[in-house]
This record gives structure tokens, sequence and C-alpha cells, in this order.
């Protein structure tokens, strides 16, 4: 690699540095300037975060190699509003705008949203909101839904033109109470400004870079791994395996199945099996390459439902039969419930793996420090837990562990599981110098743990009245290759299954399946989603079958105040009837048209006071002998 002599302008100084060939713009602010407030988020120019202005006009840093600003004028998030380089003078109005509107979240996507505002005010300033959307097409943020951000750059808009006084900048009087006032986040201010430093951003003296070398196989055994000639070569700190761990190694949020880089066998395509701390990302890259391991392939089972038959591929031999967890409910008698329908319907439901996406690839900084305690900084979800499982796996007493949260970047249960935070603890063991370690996107999402996929077969038995009689719920999910928060998400399937329905009769099955696929884990709603999505895909479909209308049938079976649920639980106040009213209204939905409400579902049936169905043509029958079964 050669070295380039720069020169070029940022943020109003005049910087001369010797850059590396390879770098690119982003690199070159981040790790030479010491400019996070410049972020990466992707690596390709797909999610903006790493926006700044190049002689003035809007680039993603990331794709722009450093020779390409020679004799440039660079600003970045920290030279907005600060004088030079320190990013510490007053806010501009878009900052100001976006801390006043709440437009910041995790903040992770924030620089780079509020360079591309800027870059829209200053090209039109009197953009109109679709124009504000256009133009920050380009930028990402998976927290805020957006209308905040928007929001936000319209009043800065309208500040900067005079349309509206800059106090309209100024926060929200709390009145009696801060409860449904608007109150700006004490956090905004570091987030806006680039500030703010994640675990990626974070550097310390002596500070050593980490890589990972993972698997090819979704499930081989490992005969053997060399790792003689990575750890010769110049620049390389230490090279760690499994053989490296003196303790208990497993790790996982229920079941302590998975270990911190893979022993004797690999269980998915990802799967870390070992790693190199060195001076610098480039040279542990190389001695990645230099790692040689043997693998034995073995049979893989990639479908949950094969990966329950008898003789499939074994995952865990603790569990012979690949079952991470099956949580059973029953509540009345199921079978006499179908019997008394007029109509059951049959149907089954799938639902895909799902990637968390936050902005903020994983990332961790780990040191020794001067009392000898472990210190992991990482955007961990859970860092009690993590605290307890280190200990166990370093063999240290639980004093000399420490985990600091960071501030996470998005994490949506995703930064739950303690996936990586092990392997930096064993390499600044190892070498005593603080080591960091930064995903790409690539690697996050190849190694981390994903949404549930889940198929859900549903039977319902109703009534010609649509009151549902009995229902059989059964969900089979893919845990993938560890256990991770399996347990817990078909623990929330089962409760939730049947949704906010009354229903008498009720068998409901659930369960998380070890397969050779990425890691399944938590994942906003926690098993809740899987399962909502199957019974309310039903209910429309039992609906229209029966000539209902679709909010009608929610009402005749819809809980109310007292009602107990299928795992026991009597219930206070239930407001379900409002939300229905309100989304029916709100909607516009069969506006005028006369509907049953809760006290007079006793005698409904086909007296033509019902809506008339919208989803499709009318299935009614009427007495036992007639019963229809749909599948």
């Amino acid at each position: 690699m050669s070295d380039i002599d720069l020169e070029l302008q940022v943020n109003n100084r005049n910087v001369r540095r010797r850059a590396q060939s390879h770098q690119r713009l982003l690199d070159f602010l981040r790790d030479d300037l010491n400019l996070t407030g410049t972020k990466e988020g992707c690596g390709a120019g797909e999610c903006g975060t790493c926006s700044v202005f190049v002689d003035g006009k809007l680039v993603k840093s990331c794709l722009m190699p450093v020779a390409k600003a020679q004799g440039t004028t660079i600003e970045t998030i920290e030279g907005l509003a600060g004088e030079g380089m320190s990013g510490a003078g007053d806010l501009t109005p878009v900052q100001k705008a976006f801390h006043k509107t709440g437009a910041s979240q995790c903040g992770y996507c924030i620089p780079g949203m509020v360079m591309a505002a800027t870059s829209a005010l200053r090209e039109n300033p009197a953009a109109d909101i679709e124009e504000i959307k256009e133009r920050l097409g380009g930028n990402i943020c998976r927290c805020t839904g957006y209308s905040k951000i928007f929001e936000a750059v319209e009043i800065a808009r309208d500040v900067i033109s005079g349309k509206i006084a800059a106090t309209a900048l100024d926060a929200d009087g709390a009145g009696s109470s801060y409860i449904g006032n608007n109150v700006r986040r004490l956090d905004a201010p570091s987030k806006v400004s680039g500030r703010l430093r994640y675990a990626g951003d974070m550097v310390m003296p002596g500070m050593l870079h980490m890589q990972v070398l993972r698997s090819p196989h979704a499930h081989a055994a490992i005969t053997s791994i060399d790792t003689s000639e990575a750890a010769a070569l110049p620049g390389v700190a230490c090279v760690i395996t499994a053989a490296d761990v003196p303790g208990e190694d497993g790790f996982g949020v229920f079941v302590h199945d998975q270990p911190i880089m893979a022993r004797d066998k690999i269980r998915y395509v990802g799967e870390a099996m070992a790693a190199v701390a060195a001076d610098d990302p480039p040279t542990a890259i190389k001695a990645l390459s230099l790692i040689k391991v043997a693998y034995e392939d073995l049979p893989a089972v990639f479908d949950p439902e094969e990966a329950m038959q008898p003789g499939a591929t074994v995952v865990h031999d603790y569990a012979p039969d690949n079952v991470v967890k099956h949580i059973p409910v029953r509540k009345g008698d199921v079978e006499a419930g179908f019997a008394d329908a007029d109509l059951i319907v049959e149907q089954t439901y799938e639902t895909q793996q799902v990637e968390h996406a936050y902005l903020e690839p994983e990332a961790g900084l780990a040191y020794v420090d001067h009392d000898d305690v472990v210190t992991v900084v990482s955007p961990s979800q859970n860092i009690t837990h993590h605290r307890h499982m280190l200990a166990k796996i370093i063999d240290r007493p639980i004093n000399k562990v420490r985990f600091i949260m960071s501030p996470v970047g998005g994490g949506f249960g995703g930064k739950e599981d303690m996936i990586y935070q092990g392997m930096l603890a064993l390499a600044t063991m190892k070498t005593g110098q603080p080591v960091r370690l930064v995903f790409t996107r690539e690697e996050s999402i190849i190694s981390t743990a994903k949404r549930h996929p889940a198929r859900i077969t549903y039977k319902m038995g109703l009534k010609n009245n649509g009151r549902i009689t009995a229902v059989a719920f059964r969900m089979i999910s893919d845990g993938g290759a560890y256990g991770l928060s399996t347990e817990g998400v078909m623990r929330k399937a089962a409760i939730l299954s049947c949704g906010p329905y009354d229903i008498p009769n009720v068998q409901i099955d659930t369960y998380g399946i070890y397969t050779n696929n990425t890691p399944s884990g938590a994942f906003r709603t926690f098993g809740a989603m899987q399962a909502q999505f199957a019974t309310e895909s039903h209910l429309d479909i039992c609906a229209e079958k029966l000539g209902l209308d679709p909010f009608e049938i929610r009402r005749i079976n819809m809980m109310g105040d007292g009602a107990v649920t299928h795992t026991q639980q009597t219930l206070g106040s239930v407001s379900i009837g409002q939300v229905l009213d309100a989304a029916e209204q709100s909607s516009g939905w069969e506006a005028g048209a006369p509907r049953m409400r809760g006290p007079e579902r006793s005698d409904l049936g086909g007296d033509g006071t019902r809506p008339p169905c919208t989803l499709g043509a009318r299935f009614r029958t009427s007495g036992k002998p007639g019963r229809q079964e749909v599948a």
C-alpha cells in the first residue's frame, strides 16, 4: 500500500496529512481526523449516514476514494455550526429543529440526515414537503418513521426564510405536567451535532483491531485449526480460537448452548471460528487468510418440520428431537368446540426471516483496566446478563468483569445477544491491549440473529352468527443453529396466539426448532407478530365465508371487562371496542352501515341486519348437518 500526501480544507481548517491509498474519504475523516460524526452504516452508498459536503455538494464519503479529496473543501457534521473541526459551536437552525421535534431517536442516522436536510435547504430554501422527501430519499432511518424528520426540515426552512420566528425552535413549556406535552430529549444535541460516540467511534491508546474468520459451511466438524502462520504475521498481536476459553464456554438467553467461537463443530454459515487482533484492520484481514481450517462436512437440516422428524440430522446432542422449546396451552374442550361449530376453516400461514437492519453495525471495545477488571463497551441490550455469562466463560469473579453500555444505534432486540463480546474479552486478556471490533454490514447480516420464520396451521370453528367455538393453533418456528431468545419468543407467541378474542376452547402448540440456519432471536413484538398475522388474516377469511363484515366478526368475539384469557389471566378494563370503533371511523370503512354491538350479539343470525361483506362472495350454512369444513 502506497501513501498519498493530501492537502485539503476540512471544516474551515487547512489540513496536510499523509493518507493510505486504500482509504476512502470516510476512513480518512474518521480514523485520521477523528471526525466520527460521519458514520458508516452500509459501506455501499445506500444509507446516507456518511454524508458530507465536498466543494459544497452532498457526497457519500464511503464511495469516494481519499485521493479524490486532494485540494477539495470538506464540510462534515462537526463543522456545520462549530468553529474549525471541534463541533463545539451553537447548533444550526436545522439541528435545532431536529432537537425541537424529537427527530432523533437512536441518533445514528441523524448526522447524515442533518447533512441531507442542510443540502436540501441550501439548494432550494423554499423546498416543499415533496421535494424535501425526495432530497432526503438517499438517507435511511430505522427508528423514527421519518415524520418528525420531515417536520423538522419544514420548521427549519420557515425559520431560515423568516416566515416564522426563530423562537419556534425553542423548547415548549411543560405547563402543569410533562405528560402529554412535547418534551425535548436530553441527548438530542449530541446526536444532531455528531458529538455522540458509539462503540465503533471509540478509540484508546495502543488499540488493536479485530477481524473474525467465519464458516463457509452450514454444518461441519472441525478436524483442525492451524493459526501458526497467522500468528507469525508482523503486526498480529494474537489469534484466538475456542481453545483459548478458560472457563465454561457457552452463552445464550434461555439456554447457554452457543460457544464464543465454534468448538469442534460448525452449525451455520457465518459462525465465528477464530479471531485476529492486529495493529490495523488490513493486517488482521490478511492474517485471516493464513488460518488453515480442516473440515468434515456433515448433513445439514434447513426446514424446521423436517428437523422434527425421526432420523433427522441432530444439531445439538442435548436435543435429539431438535426441539428448543415446546409451549402447549389448553383451555376447554377443543374437540367439543369443533363439533358444535357450523363452519370450520383451516389454513396455513408463513412468515419469513427478517433482518433487523439497525443503522449501527455491531461493534465493541474491550480492555483490562488498572485494577485487572475485564471491561467490555458495546451496545448490548442485556448487559447484566452478559456480565454474568462472561464471568463464567473467562473464569473470573464477577467483580472483575464490567460491561458498559455504549449508545445503541438501533437494536430492536437484535443486540440482546452476546455474539462478539466474548471474543473481545479473550483478545484483550491475551494481549493486555485494548481491542476493538466493528462489523461490516455483510458480517452483521450473515452472522447475527433474525426474526423467527414461522409456519402456522390455524383451525377455527365458528357458529353461523360469527361466534368462535374453538381454535387449534400450531406454530413451528425456525430457531436456527442456537437457542438465543427462542424459548421466550415461543412463550409470547402462545400467550398472544388467539389475539384479544374470547374463545372458549383452545389448543395451542408453539415449537422452536433447531436447524442449521442463521440463529433466530429477539425482534420487535417477540413472537406476537407471527401469531397475530395468522389470527387476523384468519378472521378476515372467516368473515368472508360467513358473509360478515370484518369489524363485526371482531366485535362479536372480542374480550370484555372481566374476561379470562387462555392463560388464566382475568382482565380488568378492556379497550378493544374503542380501538375498533376508532379504526373503523378513521378508515371510512362501511360508513353509515348498520352494525351489531356487544349487548345485541346473542341473537345474531341471517336476518338481514348485517352490513354487506366487502371481501368477496358470501358463504353461509344453516345447521350442523350441513356444516362446512374449508381448508
